[in-house]
């Protein structure tokens, strides 16, 4: 990670400032180890934090199961919501160094007019629970404002409200509400599923859609749009497993790509699938082709990803966002 440090003593606590990063550091008698996280971030983001433990007197594998920790989002001096780290150095199990990630997405009605915090809880085998807090900024967003006027295909389908839509829509949720500790398949930065560089809509922009009917609805949009012509090659963002590979009626042909615990990526509207359901993918792998089907006014790909199930802009995830360099 590169440095570009300023070093304070915090209640004991050894806290350096890099140039993408935090570093905190702590000490006591069972163990040492460092916490890295984003100091910052806006709504539609999140805050990453990862632990490195070392020095676990008991090497056993049951001894690593009990190193526990909780990441927690103060708000306003209460929490508001909070995140179990889980292990990811698991093919490490005969190492005394454990490391650890947890991650809090902000909704894109995060309030920024409040002061908040985080806080670290951990425990081990050998040491009683300790805790300490880390300074953390909420930074205000703005976000573009689209009309979008319906035809009477799309209009339908938006308001469609039939069983059939009703379930898929309980289905991707179950999927994007599943986090499996164990389930850790890439660190690394994402890349973009395609190769242009035009966008037709940006994650967040606030939407108004007008029906057919009059009526209208506002909305804010939870990916980015890429308008590239259809069968356009659509490839995967970063290493997972396909989680969901099917037809839906608002988004088509969708493919959904688990990559950490809780951490997805969504790619909408396309006109061929080229993986189906458990496959194993690489980062760059060819998973499909672009297109228009479900609600969509033109050929694009819609590429969304989220955490714990709130949407985060996929602009997060292309950097270091694990703090793995």
């Amino acid at each position: 990670m590169k440095t570009k440090q300023t070093v304070l003593l915090l209640t004991g606590i050894l806290v350096c400032t890099s140039l993408f990063a935090n570093t905190v550091s702590f000490q006591n008698a069972g163990c040492s180890g460092i916490v890295s996280y984003n100091e910052s971030a806006g709504p539609g983001e999140a805050v990453f934090a990862r632990m490195s433990v070392r020095g676990i007197k008991n090497q056993k594998r049951k001894s690593q199961a009990e190193v526990q920790g909780v990441l927690q989002l103060i708000k306003d001096g209460k929490k508001i919501d909070s995140a179990r780290f889980y292990q990811i150095n698991q093919k490490a199990r005969k190492t005394a160094n454990i490391e650890l990630l947890a991650s809090i997405p902000l909704s894109l009605w995060t309030d920024t007019n409040a002061d908040y915090s985080l806080k670290v809880i951990f425990s081990t085998p050998t040491e009683i629970e300790k805790e300490f807090s880390l300074p953390f900024e909420v930074e205000a967003r703005h976000f573009e404002r689209e009309v979008l006027d319906l035809n009477e295909a799309n209009s339908n389908i938006k308001q469609n409200m039939s069983a059939e839509r009703m379930a898929q829509i309980e289905k991707l949720n179950t999927i994007l509400g599943t986090a499996q500790p164990n389930n850790v398949y890439t660190l690394k930065p994402f890349i973009k599923p395609v190769k242009s560089e035009r966008m037709t809509a940006h994650f967040g922009d606030k939407r108004v859609y007008k029906y057919t009917d009059g009526t209208s609805e506002n909305s804010q949009h939870y990916g980015h749009d890429y308008g590239v012509p259809e069968g356009t090659d659509v490839f995967a963002c970063a290493e997972g497993r396909v989680v969901l590979a099917e037809e839906r009626i608002s988004t088509g042909w969708s493919i959904v790509i688990e990559h950490l615990p809780g951490l997805y990526s969504l790619y909408y509207h396309l006109s061929r699938l080229d993986v189906k359901e458990n496959d194993y993918v690489k980062q760059g792998e060819k998973i499909g082709l672009s297109g228009s089907t479900g609600l969509a006014t033109g050929p694009h790909l819609h590429w969304e990803v989220r955490l714990n199930m709130a949407a985060v802009t996929p602009d997060f995830f292309t950097k270091d966002f694990t703090f793995e360099e």
